[in-house]
């Protein structure tokens, strides 16, 4: 048997051998198999650190095993181990809906320094496991919030963290977009859509293989869905609302044009953690 140390030095020497090493699509190798083993204990990852030298028994490294050998192949850590820790929450993660990424806590963190309402109304576009609109309802416990999103399983996934996270104020619905939105007005309007081109290589690399494509890809350019989406959040937002958005990387000129052609105003775009456009914002006032 091997210790919790000696367990982690063997794993991360298989995925970096099997090629999952930190190369910026992948989370690094000792991150991973951190993360893959407190799973297989059923701990915390501090629990790794408190215990170095204790001794794993057989069904936990034949958990721990068969774990590396799904990262190895390529699987999200997220579906292996079938949650994602986002903001100050657990959720249940499936290859139905896009893994939540550290980049759109960006998207939190931004919307709860808006100038909005006690109660503001809020409308989460393309929610997907719920994060943006859970992490919003944790942090602002008298504000509206609803999700919505036009795949089925998502809409049950994300009512299962609602309740998981006790946050089942959070409304959840099935909408393409706008299309099961009563006519109404929401102070803030918050999206991570789809923004990857249809023919970008990035799609073949990494964890996005096993995520599904309607999550991640906007036609030629990335771009379809933010132009639907900012053109009509219009209808819905009120006259002193704001649209938050999330986007590629490359593409912080492009929404803030699209922004523009909208005729909003203070518009914005924040960089990320890597100094990268991620975030544009702006509002009617």
């Amino acid at each position: 048997m091997l210790t919790i140390a000696q367990a982690l030095v063997w794993a991360k020497t298989q995925l970096r051998d099997r090629g999952v090493s930190d190369d910026g699509l992948h989370e690094s190798a000792a991150i991973d198999s951190k993360v893959l083993l407190a799973a297989s204990l059923n701990k915390e990852l501090v629990y790794l650190h408190t215990w170095p030298e204790k001794l794993l028994d057989e069904l936990q490294m034949q958990t721990f095993k068969e774990f590396v050998e799904q990262r190895s192949a390529g699987h999200p850590v997220a579906h292996i181990i079938g949650y994602r820790d986002f903001w100050t929450l657990r959720l249940k993660v499936t290859p139905d809906t896009l893994i939540p990424r550290p980049e759109t806590e960006l998207l939190v963190e931004i919307a709860l320094t808006l100038d909005l309402p006690e109660s503001a109304k809020v409308l989460d576009l393309g929610t997907g496991t719920g994060a943006i609109a859970l992490a919003l309802a944790s942090e602002k416990h008298n504000w509206v919030i609803t999700g919505v999103d036009k795949q089925s399983d998502a809409v049950t996934l994300s009512k299962h963290n609602a309740t998981s996270n006790n946050l089942e104020r959070v409304a959840f619905m099935h909408s393409d977009w706008f299309s099961a939105v009563a006519a109404q007005q929401f102070d803030l309007i918050v999206s991570n859509p789809p923004y990857i081109e249809e023919e970008n290589r990035y799609l073949k690399l990494g964890d996005v293989r096993f995520e599904p494509s309607s999550a991640l890809t906007a036609g030629h350019d990335g771009l379809e869905d933010i132009r639907h989406i900012v053109a009509q959040s219009r209808r819905y937002l009120s006259g002193n609302g704001w649209l938050v958005i999330e986007h590629g990387y490359q593409q912080g000129a492009a929404v803030t044009e699209i922004f523009k052609e909208n005729a909003y105003n203070n518009i914005c775009t924040h960089d990320d953690l890597n100094g990268l456009p991620r975030i544009t914002f702006g509002s009617f006032q």
